[in-house]
């Protein structure tokens, strides 16, 4: 079920009133009034993902019923290597059904291709299951933060059920950890207005970065993908910068739509953007794109394997510090690029993700070994006052500007590698954007339709620049009553105006 889809549009009303007046106000003096309202959250979570495909449901059962088990075994273990044995056996279950469906047929092509034989008799050709990457690792993350005392294991295989499969962000994230989302199903949570309204709000920003922004750049990057040589370098450049704000209204918009929904329901998830185009280099672009990822990786693969301060082996311990510091970065530079390919890679099987994945930690890199990859933990154009509290500037300095821009510039190019359908395609792409017909004027199917697109992809960025230092969407830091309601009014007329005439699936679902 999508979120900009007719049924979405039914389910959501339906699901939160049954949710608040039936399992809330009327379940009040039943002492199960928890236990059911969670349950109620299964059963929608489950009709809402069952409705690509009821067989998806058996996999992500399965997942559940293990993370569960692995946690109360972990507990159970009487030691330490039977705790570690019962947290890898499930990371190893899990890994490989998400490996099987996603990467198996892939890396047959490649082994049949290698060797020079038809692969067709060792293809599996199964459909991949919408969003399995995103509850995986979430199944994963609590399996490891009970093996590590970071959250008392789940008993309730109701409550926890829901923490796996909430649908708002079941699909697309934010990939939530455990410590964070389980204890909120643990709890009795109470309907609160301010906050429903503010997820309503936050619904409607979602959507309009998505319907309008993201799908209608969409039809001119897929038409132009489509025909890779008949193309200029110019309509390939207005292209990429053109799907560098599809993928974030796509991606960004429904993390919104996903946070809102959540709002309805007295959940909280993390933010997974924040505002990552207006990044002053790679290093705190990564901070700001795909946040619940990035962190992911960060606190379960990059520091386990030593992050940038890994403990010295004792032959190391009586030498130079220059030697020391040297083995320091190696180290460092190596699980940099782990981290970065393994997260080009969880994408999809192919070459040109973990292509786009080096690309990146080839950019990192030279930040991390000057020790500039930290300089900018702030947001641009703001100024944090003696007493804590942050003051934005309207515009950014001349030097900000140039580094958002030099940024954005890298990003893009990135997005090429992304987009690309392999490596050849990229290739070609490259090459005549280096040609002379990057001089041409780009290719553009209907002159008077991109203008209403550059100007609301400029009201995004709009929004997003207001709202660059809340964790707000911009509909609900303006105080001005009139002024939230002509704008909601707005936005809901380009809804509705510029909605393309067929549903486009949000792109983070096919990975």
């Amino acid at each position: 079920m999508l979120f900009n889809s007719f049924e979405y549009l039914i389910f959501l009303p339906i699901v939160f009133l049954l949710y608040w007046f039936v399992f809330d106000y009327a379940l009040r003096r039943c002492k199960h009034q928890l236990m059911l309202q969670n349950l109620f959250i299964v059963v929608a979570s489950y009709v809402f993902y069952g409705w690509w495909d009821w067989r998806f449901l058996i996999l992500i059962a399965i997942t559940t019923v293990l993370s569960f088990l692995s946690g109360i075994g972990i507990e159970k273990a009487p030691t330490q290597r039977g705790k570690k044995a019962v947290m890898i056996a499930n990371i190893a279950v899990n890994l490989g059904i998400l490996g099987v469906y996603k990467y198996y047929d892939f890396f047959a092509r490649e082994f049949a291709q290698l060797l020079g034989i038809e692969s067709d008799f060792l293809l599996l050709h199964l459909i991949l299951p919408v969003g399995i990457s995103f509850y995986t690792f979430q199944a994963l993350s609590y399996s490891i933060d009970v093996y590590r005392k970071q959250i008392e294991p789940c008993h309730d295989i109701v409550a926890f059920t829901a923490f796996l499969s909430f649908f708002p962000q079941l699909v697309a994230g934010p990939i939530e950890r455990a410590t964070n989302l389980l204890p909120q199903f643990q709890r009795k949570r109470s309907f609160d207005y301010a906050t429903a309204v503010d997820g309503m709000r936050q619904i409607l920003w979602g959507l309009f970065k998505k319907i309008v922004v993201a799908d209608n750049c969409a039809t001119y990057v897929d038409t132009v993908f489509a025909d890779i040589s008949n193309q200029s370098g110019s309509t390939l450049v207005l292209a990429a910068v053109l799907f560098t704000f599809q993928i974030y209204g796509d991606f960004s918009g429904y993390s919104d739509i996903a946070i809102g929904t959540a709002k309805l329901f007295g959940i909280k998830l993390m933010r997974n953007f924040n505002v990552p185009y207006f990044s002053r280099d790679i290093a705190e672009f990564w901070r700001r794109w795909h946040i619940s990822l990035t962190t992911w990786f960060r606190d379960y693969v990059y520091i386990p394997l030593g992050g940038s301060r890994p403990a010295l082996p004792a032959r190391l311990e009586v030498k130079g510090d220059r030697l020391k510091a040297r083995y320091t970065k190696c180290i460092a530079v190596r699980n940099t690029f782990i981290i970065f390919l393994l997260s080009g890679f969880w994408h999809g099987a192919n070459w040109t993700f973990v292509l786009w994945g080096a690309y990146h930690a080839l950019l990192f890199v030279p930040l991390l070994l000057l020790n500039k990859n930290r300089r900018y933990r702030d947001t641009v154009a703001t100024i944090t006052l003696p007493d804590g509290t942050i003051k934005t500037k309207w515009l950014p300095s001349l030097k900000e500007a140039g580094q958002m821009l030099l940024t954005f510039a890298l990003a893009v190019f990135g997005w090429i590698i992304f987009r690309a359908q392999d490596i050849s395609q990229f290739g070609e792409v490259i090459s005549t954007i280096c040609s002379d017909s990057l001089l041409s004027v780009p290719w553009l199917r209907n002159r008077f339709f991109y203008i209403p697109l550059a100007i609301m992809i400029a009201i995004m960025l709009l929004g997003e620049w207001i709202s660059r230092s809340s964790n707000q969407a911009v509909l609900s830091i303006i105080k001005n009553k009139l002024s939230i309601v002509i704008l909601e009014i707005c936005l809901i007329a380009c809804i509705y105006v510029f909605a393309p005439r067929e549903l486009t699936e949000f792109i983070y679902f096919q990975f």
